[in-house]
């Protein structure tokens, strides 16, 4: 039964997904692309954007074979072959991703010009963006299967050995056992690998471009955002491609595969682990039900989609749509869900051996815990971001008093706005490890992202409406275009709170299942042999605090960076500004490839150290030091890039809406061009880094580190420094 479930419900939702994300994709270039001027624009763009999405895989395709020779050698073959197909399948998510914006843009700002209606504009926003949902999900979902199958069902390793323990084989080299749930991380971080460099490096492309546009077009120039004259708008149109869309899906495809497999591995772990829990048809169904759960949950997104689509009347509530969307596909997830925990496992009496303590329906319980947690700390972002509310709005207020009032309002909002989403983490931790340990806490991890589709289906939709003003604006279409495109990408800032919110705690708590797993693998090769961390234990003492640093670390390098091409930007644009005759007049044309080039080069050869920090500490530490000391590591960066990520993302988009509140009149007396909106502007900047490099990366170096160290642990548990001095091994405990 566990075989054809997976086989008909997965293989059937990835099929369908990626058939109606090909569809979506045919309808959309369809579409006329507008007046010559829009096209030459957009190919510069769609330009831009592949050519740094080319340079990069470029760069970082030796990296990923170069880990994937290693993990195939020293911990499994089969971990490495999936590394490889993990790496793989995130790269074309951003690719994808990347080409479907840069498609739909030109399209989305055509529609606006040739129907004037924000219904049929919205319809061809969201149709491109549904097509990296849809792809991310499928792409997802299909890697997963593919794994299972060929090193689950047909490698063995599901199987009971002699023993009736877990199938496992040996490395030839290190002479260490892997299980299935190796092999399975190995997919994961491969996932995560392609993902972290997709993230930062588009995430610093992107925000060097803004900043540079912004600082001296806005606030010296005094010039509209995306003028044609500036010569930083294309590079910066290119970065909301290739940072907000292709390192988007990436990053969210690594999630979703994170929390799903999250969930199996801990399935696997616990029956290692667990003495009273003997039952092989439990541990099935309990690896089985995240992978058909999420393709349930693909399958009611794919309705969820169909929806805005199919609605022929006009709007002009785009929210009400989208929100539509995203709640029937919720919907179609709890539900379905509900109906496979109880058919999966209604008729199972070693629930209580595996600590489902609300029988049958306990994973579902747990999923939809974390779909509420999810949806309460996205209501909490969007309070603290929006400009309907107060903490912003008093930004607002403060920009009055200069830069300074702005950022240090700014930044006392978004630390601020830390405690509540921590409580509802908690909350939602607390409940799930109540009514399923943390098997529990995997499966609301699960719950947060099994209507991924949608969710980055809206994400993307934002950016495309984006650059859809931008390409109006230096087009010189009719401002009402603008008008259009603004409303919808309006909308798409308060979705991606929202979707942050989602993002931020499915990262926690998969992190959380993951460090649970690494617990249960070391358990047999660390310093004691219990599933616990001592943290008066000098070696778990001094972890944590190197693992409180690391944060602190990765998001300095990432704002160093973006603060750097940002300079270069800032005096290529005065330059031009002063050495190109005409030019402010609008006689003269910008030189924009050479902004392209700065945020390219700035983006690509500064992407590296962040990356390799993620990867290579825990792997360094635990040869150096051991099980116990990557364990203190994982700790303390779990809670302090929790803490950093939330500041960062609630700060930052304060930030930016508080700018946008001022321009549309919400502070009397202070309109565009004002000293107060210059202020803000300078808010804005300081927020993009925050909001669109640190604080989305963030999630993604807490997931990867627990991944590696999981991969790892099977070698450097018992092939470490301190274990081979003698008298060290015990010095710690």
């Amino acid at each position: 039964m566990q075989l054809n479930l997976l086989t008909m419900i997965v293989v059937a939702a990835v099929v369908l997904s990626v058939s109606y994300a090909a569809l979506n994709y045919a309808l959309t270039k369809k579409i006329s692309e507008g007046s010559p001027r829009m096209r030459e624009i957009a190919a510069a763009i769609r330009e831009g954007a592949d050519a740094f999405l080319r340079y990069e895989y470029k760069l970082v395709a030796p990296i990923a074979l170069g880990v994937a020779a290693l993990v195939a050698l020293f911990i499994a073959w089969q971990a490495g072959v999936a590394f490889l197909l993990g790496a793989v399948l995130s790269g074309a998510a951003g690719f994808v991703g990347m080409k479907i914006a840069t498609c739909a843009n030109v399209r989305v700002a055509h529609v606006a010009d040739r129907t004037r209606s924000v219904g049929k504009t919205l319809k061809v926003a969201f149709r491109g963006g549904s097509v990296m949902g849809l792809c991310v999900a499928g792409f997802a979902l299909f890697g997963i299967l593919v794994v299972y199958l060929c090193f689950g069902w047909a490698g063995g390793m599901l199987g009971l050995d002699e023993a009736g323990k877990v199938a496992e084989q040996v490395n030839p080299v290190t002479g260490q056992s892997y299980n299935l749930s190796v092999i399975l991380s190995g997919y994961a971080l491969g996932c995560s690998v392609i993902a972290m460099f997709n993230r930062v490096g588009g995430g610093i492309y992107t925000k060097a471009a803004d900043m540079g546009a912004d600082l001296v077009g806005k606030t010296e120039a005094h010039i509209p955002e995306d003028d044609p004259r500036n010569p930083a708008t294309i590079a910066d149109n290119v970065g909301d491609n290739v940072g907000d869309v292709a390192g988007l899906g990436a990053d969210l495809l690594e999630s979703y595969v994170g929390a799903i497999l999250a969930t199996v591995i801990l399935a696997i772990e616990i029956f290692v682990h667990t003495a009273a829990f003997s039952s092989q048809t439990l541990l099935l169904k309990m690896m089985l039900f995240p992978i058909v759960f999420a393709g349930i949950g693909l399958i009611g997104c794919i309705a969820g989609i169909c929806v805005p689509l199919l609605i022929r009347r006009d709007t002009a509530r785009p929210q009400a749509r989208l929100n539509l969307s995203t709640w029937i596909s919720a919907g179609a997830a709890l539900v379905g869900g509900c109906v496979l925990s109880v058919l999966l496992f209604g008729e199972e009496t070693e629930l209580a051996a595996a600590k489902l303590r609300a029988g049958p329906i306990t994973p579902w319980i747990a999923s939809a815990i974390g779909i509420v947690a999810g949806i309460l700390i996205g209501i909490v972002s969007e309070y603290y971001t929006g400009d309907r509310y107060k903490p912003t709005r008093r930004i607002a207020a403060a920009s009055r008093g200069g830069p300074a009032l702005t950022i240090t309002s700014g930044m006392a909002t978004g630390m601020i706005s830390c405690l509540l989403p921590v409580l509802i983490l908690g909350a939602a931790v607390f409940a799930c490890c109540a009514v399923g340990g943390m098997y529990g806490v995997g499966c609301g991890a699960m719950g947060m992202l099994s209507f991924v589709a949608a969710t980055v289906s809206v994400d993307t939709y934002g950016p495309i409406s984006d650059n859809a003003g931008g390409i109006a604006e230096m087009s010189g279409l009719d401002p009402e275009v603008r008008v259009i495109t603004d409303t919808l990408d309006s909308v798409g800032n308060t979705t991606a709170a929202i979707g942050k919110g989602f993002a931020i705690g499915s990262a926690a708590l998969a992190t959380m299942s993951m460090m649970s797993s690494y617990l249960y693998a070391a358990a047999d090769k660390a310093l004691t042999q219990t599933l616990s961390l001592n943290i008066i234990s000098g070696d778990v003492l001094v972890g944590a605090l190197l693992g409180a640093a690391l944060p602190f670390l990765f998001s300095g390098l990432l704002i160093h960076a973006v603060t750097h091409s940002a300079q270069k930007m800032v005096n290529e644009v005065r330059r031009q500004f002063h050495e190109i005759p005409g030019l402010l007049e609008g006689t003269a044309k910008p030189d924009y490839k050479s902004c392209i080039t700065i945020a390219s080069q700035g983006a690509l050869r500064r992407m590296i150290a962040p990356a390799a920090i993620a990867v290579a500490v825990p792997v360094v530490c635990g040869f150096l030091f051991g099980a116990g000391f990557v364990g203190g590591i994982l700790i303390g960066a779990t809670l302090t890039a929790i803490m950093l990520a939330i500041y960062a993302g609630n700060a930052g988009g304060a930030w930016d809406n508080a700018k946008k509140y001022i321009e549309k009149g919400g502070e009397e007396g202070c309109g565009k061009g004002s000293p107060a909106h210059d202020a803000a502007v300078v808010g804005d900047t300081v927020g993009d880094p925050l909001k669109d490099t640190v604080g989305p990366s963030l999630n993604i170096l807490i997931k990867i580190m627990s991944t590696v160290s999981l991969v790892c642990v099977v070698v450097f548990g018992n092939f470490n420094l301190m274990s081979a001095i003698p008298g060290f091994s015990g010095l710690f405990g």
